[in-house]
C-alpha cells in the first residue's frame, strides 16, 4: 500500500532501522548525547529560541501551549478540525476563549483579528494553524503574528505548524510558540510533539506554571539539561536525530525546494484532467481536490490500485480527497498515485483515461 495521507508520512527504512537498534535507558550519557544532537538539529529546523520535546501527539503540544501560555482569555483561529481543537482544549481549562469561525478555504488576515483585539482588550493569546490540513489552508501566520506584535508584543503568538514545519521555510521572528509533531513532515511514527518558543515564550512559562505532566517550566529545566522531567520518548528521539541528520545532509533548502517542486506538479497534473483545488491559498502539506465524488476515488484508489488518500471531514466529508506532499515523498509513487487518480475517473465516467496526468507530472517535476 503506498501510504499518502497527510500524516502519518511513511517511515523511511533507513530510519527505521536507526529506531531498531537496542533501547537505551533516558538517564544515561548514552542517550543525553543523542537527545542534545536532536535537540540542536531542531533548533536549526524551527529557528526558535528554545525545544521543547513532549511524549505525546500534536494534541498535547496544542493543550501545553493553551495551559501555559494564555492567562485568561484567548483568540482563537477557527478555520478546520484543529482550530476547533484549540477552542476545545482552551473550554476544557475555563480559559475564556474568543472564537473568529473563519471559512475553510480562505485565509485569515492580520485585520480579522485586530478588530476582535480592540473589543477585547483582556485578550493576552492568539492560536491559529499555520497550515490547516482540515483543508489544506495555508494562512498568512508570519505577517499576521508581525502586525500582532506591532499592535501589542505581550499578546503570545501560538502557531500549530504540524503540517508547515519541514515543509516550508517559515519567518518565527515574531512567532512565540510553534508547535509540530513526529508523523507529518519529520517522516516519524505518532508520538513525539515538539514545541519551539521564544525567549519571551519562556519567560512567561516560567512566571505561569501551571499542570502536572505538561507543565513546562518544569520540562524547559531539565531539557536544558538533556533530559526530561519524565520518561522521554527515547526511540522516537533517536529516530528524529537520524531524519533530522539526513534532511541536512540533503540540504534543508534543497529539501524545501523540491517538496514546492512536487507540489507544483501535482497541482498541475490534477489540474489538467479537470479537477479543481479546495482552498484559495493552498498548503504545500498537501493538494486538496475538490470533487463531489471523492470517496468513491479514494476507495478506488485503496482498493485498486493501492493507494490510500486522505478524505474531508464534516461539512467536507465526500467531497475532498488530500494527497500528502510531505517529507521524502517519491516521485515515482506520485506517478503511480496520479495515474489511479485519472484510472479512477474513468471508471466513474467522468473521464477517459489517456496518461495525461502522469504525463504532466513527469514533466513538471522532472524537468
Amino acid at each position: 500500500m503506498i501510504l499518502l495521507t497527510p500524516g502519518p508520512t511513511p517511515v523511511p527504512e533507513n530510519i527505521r532501522n536507526a529506531m531498531a537498534t537496542p533501547t537505551l535507558h533516558h538517564r544515561t550519557p548514552e542517550f543525553e548525547e543523542i537527545f542534545k544532537s536532536a535537540r540542536d538539529l531542531t533548533k536549526d529546523l524551527m529557528k526558535m529560541d528554545e525545544i521543547l520535546f513532549l511524549a505525546s501527539s500534536g494534541t498535547g503540544a496544542m493543550e501545553a501551549c493553551v495551559t501555559n501560555l494564555c492567562k485568561k482569555k484567548c483568540l482563537v483561529v477557527n478555520s478546520g478540525k484543529f482550530g476547533e481543537r484549540f477552542g476545545q482544549i482552551a473550554k476544557a481549562f475555563n480559559k475564556e476563549a474568543v472564537i473568529l469561525e473563519h471559512s475553510w478555504d480562505v485565509p485569515v488576515c492580520s485585520e480579522d483579528l485586530k478588530v476582535i483585539l480592540k473589543e477585547e482588550s483582556d485578550i493576552d493569546s492568539i492560536f491559529m494553524q499555520g497550515c490547516e490540513s482540515s483543508g489544506g489552508l495555508r494562512h498568512p501566520v508570519e505577517e499576521i503574528a508581525k502586525e500582532i506584535k506591532k499592535y501589542n508584543k505581550d499578546i503570545m503568538v501560538v502557531v500549530d505548524g504540524i503540517t508547515t514545519v519541514g515543509v516550508e521555510k517559515m519567518d518565527t521572528t515574531h512567532i512565540d510558540a510553534l508547535i509540530t509533531g513526529s508523523q507529518k513532515a519529520l517522516m516519524l511514527p505518532p508520538g513525539l510533539a515538539i514545541i519551539g518558543l521564544s525567549n519571551r515564550a519562556t519567560l512567561q512559562i516560567e512566571d505561569n506554571c501551571c499542570g502536572y505532566y505538561f507543565d513546562l517550566s518544569k520540562e524547559l529545566k531539565n531539557q536544558k539539561k538533556n533530559t526530561t522531567a519524565y520518561t522521554a520518548a527515547t526511540t522516537l528521539i533517536t529516530g528524529l536525530e537520524a531524519i533530522l541528520k539526513q534532511i541536512f545532509e540533503f540540504g534543508l533548502e534543497d529539501f524545501y525546494k523540491v517538496t514546492k517542486k512536487r507540489h507544483k506538479a501535482i497541482t498541475k497534473a490534477v489540474k489538467e484532467i479537470g479537477l479543481s483545488i479546495y482552498p484559495t491559498s493552498p498548503a504545500l502539506a498537501m493538494v486538496t481536490v475538490s470533487h463531489e465524488r471523492s470517496d468513491e476515488i479514494r476507495k478506488i484508489l485503496k482498493k485498486k490500485f493501492k493507494v490510500n488518500v486522505a478524505g474531508g471531514q464534516n461539512h467536507l466529508k465526500g467531497n475532498i480527497f488530500r494527497i500528502n506532499n510531505m517529507g521524502f515523498v517519491e516521485g515515482y509513487e506520485l506517478s503511480w498515485a496520479l495515474n489511479a487518480v485519472e484510472m479512477a475517473l474513468d471508471e466513474l465516467g467522468e473521464r477517459k483515461f489517456d496518461g495525461t496526468a502522469n504525463k504532466v507530472f513527469t514533466e513538471v517535476f522532472c524537468k
